[in-house]
């Protein structure tokens, strides 16, 4: 599948002020930022869209977070390797097309476009490789496969399931008890109340064919892929194992990350899926979180198509922390623009000694991707009035670039 054009990328910064320090994220598992540690590249693997509305700014805050951890990992000296799914082919995708009367293959493609324009507007590091499902089933088949030399698939009436149990280490990254798993698992997307299954927890890998439904041809039957197989597949083919963060929104946690993880370590024996598992907090909208299902969206497109500067959106989001929750509201956005208008002005006039902010903005971002702090470290820098200095609003507007995406 086709990604959208990346960004320029530009090394100005770090070739001036040397590299940043290692970057830290935290770890679900842990509950604490621990340092990443990775080679050269650094792998990354962020779950992406179901492609039947629009983006809303829930999906921008999540893939802004990332954005920021790929711009820190570079400043740091590393290259990076960045991979994201599309789900085009699922339940809610083929429900929305069979409501509006559309064709679901048209109508994934119109919102994958839509959502490619809208990653290019704010200013997002598209992935090396922007992977859809459906091209992805031949991955999918070949881990099932693994998976069923493992013991570790049955079939209920044609469909095919993964034991949970059969992971040692199954419930490691989200930590919750068993009651809690079922509750969660209930609520997005499971179905732990279906007969004939071995575990209420059993996940499902590969769907039999339905009476009007889109499905391909395999060695496991006619049919389509599971949610969760489809990201475990397509990370462990493109990143191999153990690469360094899997990432998402925090709604993600559980069952998502937990089963992919799971479906990943028994087909391969001994090696963990993910080194780290990081999640970006929910965006709230008129009192609960911005979800399509609920339909209380602000979608980045509506903006763009009033007039808001995409530099202003990427701002309001950047002024709340990668993992917190938070209420979108107009006056969030007022602040976004005001500011840009501030540090615009900034560098127009010239700045006082910029090594400081600078400085500020690249330790803030190496601890756990703090961008209220370095924000807040450009602020000061723009309201100092005090004496000129040559080449500081230089450096100022090459570090906001490189770091945080916003070019001054």
């Amino acid at each position: 599948m086709r990604s959208w054009a990346s960004p320029p990328s530009s090394t100005a910064a770090r070739d001036r002020l040397g590299v940043a320090q290692p970057l830290s994220l935290y770890d679900a598992r842990t509950g604490a930022p621990e340092p990443t540690k990775p080679g050269d590249p650094a792998r990354l693997y962020v779950c992406g869209i179901t492609p039947y509305d629009a983006t809303h700014l829930g999906h921008a805050a999540t893939y802004l977070a990332f954005d920021l951890a790929i711009r820190a990992w570079r400043e740091a000296g590393h290259e990076v390797r960045y991979v994201q799914n599309v789900t085009d082919v699922d339940d809610p995708l083929l429900e929305r097309a069979t409501a509006t009367g559309q064709g679901w293959m048209e109508l994934a493609e119109r919102e994958t476009e839509l959502f490619r324009e809208d990653m290019t507007a704010l200013n997002m590091i598209a992935p090396d490789l922007f992977a859809g499902a459906v091209e992805s089933i031949p991955l999918v088949v070949d881990l099932i496969k693994r998976l069923q030399e493992r013991g570790a698939v049955y079939a209920v009436d044609g469909d095919l399931y993964f034991s949970v149990t059969t992971d040692p280490a199954f419930g490691s990254v989200s930590g919750l008890s068993r009651d809690e798993m079922l509750v969660r698992f209930a609520e997005n997307g499971g179905d732990p109340e279906r007969p004939g299954k071995r575990d209420p927890l059993d996940c499902l890998l590969w769907q039999r064919q339905r009476e009007g439904e889109p499905a391909w041809e395999s060695d496991l039957g006619t049919g389509r892929p599971g949610w969760h197989i489809e990201c475990a597949a397509i990370a462990r083919h493109h990143l191999g194992g153990a690469f360094d963060v899997q990432g998402g929104g925090s709604d993600l946690v559980f069952p998502h990350h937990e089963m992919s993880a799971g479906e990943a370590q028994v087909a391969h024996p001994g090696e963990v899926f993910a080194k780290g598992y990081s999640h970006a907090g929910m965006v709230g909208y008129e009192g609960h979180k911005m979800s399509k299902s609920r339909g209380n969206l602000v979608l980045v497109s509506r903006l763009r198509t009033d007039g808001v500067d995409p530099r202003a959106i990427r701002l309001s989001l950047l002024a709340h922390h990668y993992r917190e929750d938070w209420e979108w509201t107009d006056e969030a956005l007022s602040v976004g623009e005001k500011r840009l208008a501030r540090w615009v002005d900034a560098v127009a006039r010239g700045g006082v000694d910029s090594r400081g902010a600078v400085s500020g903005i690249r330790s803030m971002l190496a601890g756990d991707l703090n961008a209220p702090a370095a924000l807040a470290a450009v602020d000061a820098w723009a309201a100092d009035d005090g004496s000129v200095v040559d080449g500081a609003a230089e450096l100022v507007a090459e570090v906001v670039n490189a770091s945080l995406g916003i070019r001054l």
